[in-house]
């Protein structure tokens, strides 16, 4: 049995060559992670179950690894149930190890990191993006192999996936970089402006155009201009970009002679392309000018390991500005945001977590301050009541009034289990033959439904 007293690149580790030694280090000591051979154990009890429990009862603040030869689902869901936070069989490699042991101290809330050592190529933080997972490091390699051409670039990606820290990170990391990168919300200007933010004016043009103006197209000059929401463009100004394509000239409104520039086109949109050609909102041609160089940002729900990265990144940032002193999130916290889906993706998770930093103190996140900062969940349309079925007869009335809810029966089950274990979720989880994340949606479910049987009271 090996037992870790601390985190990081040197880890001082105690040995235990038996259940009986191990105790004693435990008793004597506190650790962080214990990984436990279950053949080594059998010293404490025959029952490798009841042995584990020993082990995990004294060593409440540890994450426990159970291994043993030959893995079989019952001796996984037998360690679970006395405790142990994972279980492998051997042999297990020491990379799959690190990595294990990594999402359980995100999982878990622990303030400090266990991982194996990250080679130069593995991108945590990218240029404003965070997160090492293989589909980030995916867009990192094809941001480096885009920054450098002058070709247009097409981003696509859901509304809070980073499009425009895209944008910014092809810039940084092309040779425009020590010019301008002018950005323009495609959907946010009127349209009768849109044309003079874009391409300029010149004085006496209109009612109002009381002095030349450059657009935002003559200010990238030499550098990168980037169109958000490139879809919301009307189709008259679609046009007029698709000029500007070709000839690498503009007008300014209200001027005969053309503008030559040397501008980079970077464009962005949460909607899909084709689509929006089909319904004749985007010009074809214009579509096929600008999707050279394509890169499509992935949701969060499709790369969980970066969300509580994030997560923290956000909190240590929005603790300093706020003179907070977060330094985490506890265990039922990370688990409940890795099991979330994150419809708002990162934009999401960053104003959640400023809600929470601004509207509570404390040194780690709980779930009742996220329940509490969480407007976007709270503002969810409540359930229409079902209204109850007429009872014909007496005894049909007394069996009625008797019968819960499935959920307060579900409910009933689960706080049973969880007494019966002391709290303990994962155990709880393993011996109802579920997983502990159903638990804590099951727990989050519960209390919208007591506060909506209040309500209705």
């Amino acid at each position: 049995m090996h037992l870790s007293k601390d985190w990081g690149d040197n880890v001082p580790c105690a040995h235990a060559t038996s259940g009986r030694a191990a105790l004693s280090a435990l008793k004597a000591n506190e650790f962080d992670i214990v990984i436990c051979d279950l053949n080594s154990i059998s010293d404490i009890d025959p029952d490798a179950e009841a042995a584990l429990l020993r082990v995990t009862s004294q060593a409440p603040g540890a994450l426990v690894l159970a291994l043993s030869d030959g893995g079989s689902v019952s001796m996984a869901v037998a360690a679970m149930r006395s405790g142990a936070h994972d279980y492998f069989a051997k042999p297990v490699s020491a990379c799959t190890l690190f990595e294990r042991l990594e999402e359980l101290s995100v999982r878990h809330g622990k303030r400090r990191q266990f991982a194996a050592p990250k080679s130069s190529a593995d991108n945590v933080d990218f240029e404003g993006f965070v997160g090492a997972s293989a589909e980030m490091q995916v867009i990192y390699e094809q941001i480096g192999r885009i920054a450098p051409s002058a070709a247009p670039v097409f981003i696509t990606g859901e509304s809070g996936t980073g499009k425009e820290v895209c944008a910014e990170a092809l810039h940084a990391r092309s040779p425009r970089k020590d010019a301008r990168f002018v950005a323009i919300n495609c959907g946010a200007i009127p349209r009768d402006l849109m044309e003079t933010e874009l391409f300029g004016v010149v004085k006496g043009a209109f009612t109002g155009a009381m002095e030349d103006r450059e657009g935002a197209a003559e200010l990238a000059n030499g550098g990168t201009l980037f169109l958000d929401e490139i879809g919301e463009l009307d189709l008259s100004l679609q046009a007029k970009l698709l000029r500007f394509l070709q000839t690498r000239s503009i007008n300014r409104v209200g001027e005969a002679l053309p503008r030559e520039l040397d501008v980079r086109i970077i464009c962005a949109t949460n909607r899909n392309p084709m689509q929006m050609i089909a319904e004749k909102q985007f010009r074809e041609d214009l579509f096929y000018r600008l999707h050279v160089l394509p890169i499509h940002l992935p949701p969060l729900r499709q790369r969980p390991a970066d969300i509580m990265p994030i997560a923290e990144k956000f909190l240590t940032q929005y603790a300093q500005e706020e003179g907070k002193q977060f330094i985490g999130f506890d265990r039922e916290t990370a688990n409940q945001f890795m099991d979330r889906e994150w419809p708002g993706n990162v934009r999401q998770i960053q104003n959640l977590i400023r809600r929470i930093v601004v509207m509570h103190d404390g040194e780690l996140v709980t779930s009742r301050m996220v329940r509490l900062a969480d407007v976007e969940a709270n503002a969810a349309p409540a359930s229409v009541p079902v209204p109850t079925a007429h009872i014909p007869n007496r005894h049909a009335q007394s069996v009625g009034e008797q019968m819960l809810p499935l959920w307060r029966q579900e409910q009933k089950i689960i706080e049973d289990a969880l007494a019966a274990f002391g709290g303990n979720i994962s155990q709880a989880a393993a011996a109802l033959e579920i997983s502990p994340s159903t638990i804590y949606r099951k727990k989050q479910s519960w209390e919208k439904l007591e506060a909506e049987a209040q309500s209705a009271a």
